[in-house]
């Protein structure tokens, strides 16, 4: 079996209103996905991170970096071509967008090697850890609207009517603003609810320090990205100044050398490996091993389509217990509940999250078909296809 072609597709579609974090606003869903063809009719998915323009800077990386390099290989040589992808583009980008697209390349071989051995994806990996695991809804996002705190209020109080038994919110608006709207968040899920609140690298040390004492107060579960992904000894230093709430991140990172100084750091108390960005799913098992050796728990982060989210799924369901016992921390799946066509609509069979969610109190299970376990409506593909 050989590659024959990488297909980079871009789709788009417009916003009904503007959603924003700490570092700005949209009005754009992206999402970017690889199709590796071969000669043997069998086609992989997989999906990049990043959105907006950034989509478009990565499908020349991949058009003209990426593809030349892989075309022509056997595309069960899963560990082969990453390192030596990896090796051609050390010196232009050991992080960032680079890593980005084969993390997407990488995905799609293993949607391959799962079609070609009719085995699921989470079967690849070693086994389910889990048959079923908790989904968490992630919402209340800037809106450029006067009264923000009644917003997410309302917003985290349809969050739980859903089922969800947890959810996430964005902070990153100054810190007595975000005090506000965590406190709203926390009126609205009521007592008992998981929240957890991420800040998108907004705030210095004594900021980040002061938020999240009032974060813990109200008994916020993680507090994600305070500072700067740069800032090692930053992200060390406010984990020791906040003992009873979890510092998160990783998201910012890549491959097992950028989440390796967050472990030997001690940076975080639970890491967030985001696979569309760090290397792919081969990477993503890497980094895994790492945080089992430093006893540090992994929720991934996931922004994307519902092939990543698919993904996602398995990836959640083989991590195994770290550090093992009776009553043990469990991961969890990130899931965007704002408004987004590449949720539900994207796939020939939806995964159907929000249905899961309402009819088992919070639980959802992986896709059971060969590899990732999903296929593309090409229809809605074409009519939201830009480039």
């Amino acid at each position: 079996m050989r590659i024959t072609d990488i297909e980079s597709i871009i789709l788009q579609h417009d916003m009904e209103y503007e959603l924003g974090f700490a570092q700005g606003y949209y009005d754009k869903r992206t999402a970017h996905l690889i199709k590796v063809h071969t000669d043997e009719g069998i086609t992989g998915i997989g999906e990049i991170f990043g959105a907006g323009n950034f989509a478009f800077a990565n499908q020349a990386i991949v058009n003209h970096v990426l593809k030349p390099l892989v075309v022509g290989r056997n595309p069960l040589d899963i560990n082969v071509i990453w390192h030596e992808v990896y090796n051609a583009v050390r010196d232009h980008g050991q992080k960032g967008l680079p890593i980005c697209c084969l993390s997407g390349i990488d995905i799609a071989l293993w949607d391959i090697f799962g079609k070609v051995s009719s085995l699921p994806l989470y079967q690849l990996l070693g086994g389910k850890a889990r048959d079923q695991f908790v989904a968490y809804g992630y919402g209340m996002m800037f809106r450029k609207c006067d009264d923000l705190p009644a917003v997410y209020e309302d917003e985290v109080a349809q969050i739980v009517e859903m089922g969800f038994t947890a959810a996430k919110m964005k902070i990153g608006m100054g810190v007595e603003r975000d005090k506000e709207l965590a406190a709203a968040v926390r009126r609205g899920a009521g007592d008992g609810f998981k929240l957890m609140a991420d800040a998108n690298h907004a705030y210095t040390v004594g900021e980040a320090i002061q938020l999240g004492q009032s974060l813990r107060d109200l008994g916020f579960y993680w507090f994600e990205e305070p500072v700067m992904p740069e800032d090692y000894e930053g992200y060390r230093a406010i984990r020791a100044a906040l003992p009873g709430i979890n510092i998160a991140g990783g998201e910012a990172e890549w491959t097992r050398f950028g989440h390796r100084e967050l472990l030997t750091r001690r940076c975080v108390d639970i890491l967030q490996p985001e696979v569309a960005a760090t290397g792919g799913i081969s990477e993503f098992m890497k980094i895994l091993s790492l945080t089992h050796a430093f006893g540090t728990p992994v929720i991934p982060h996931v922004w994307g389509s519902d092939v990543l989210i698919a993904v996602d799924m398995h990836l959640v369901s083989v991590i195994p217990d770290i550090p093992g016992g009776l009553h043990q921390f469990e991961p969890m799946l990130e899931y965007d509940t704002t408004p987004n066509l590449f949720h539900e609509h994207l796939l020939t069979e939806p995964l159907g999250i929000r249905e899961q969610v309402k009819e088992t109190g919070g639980f959802v299970r992986p896709p059971q078909g060969p590899g990732i376990g999903v296929e593309l409506d090409e229809g809605f593909v074409k009519k939201f296809r830009v480039a």
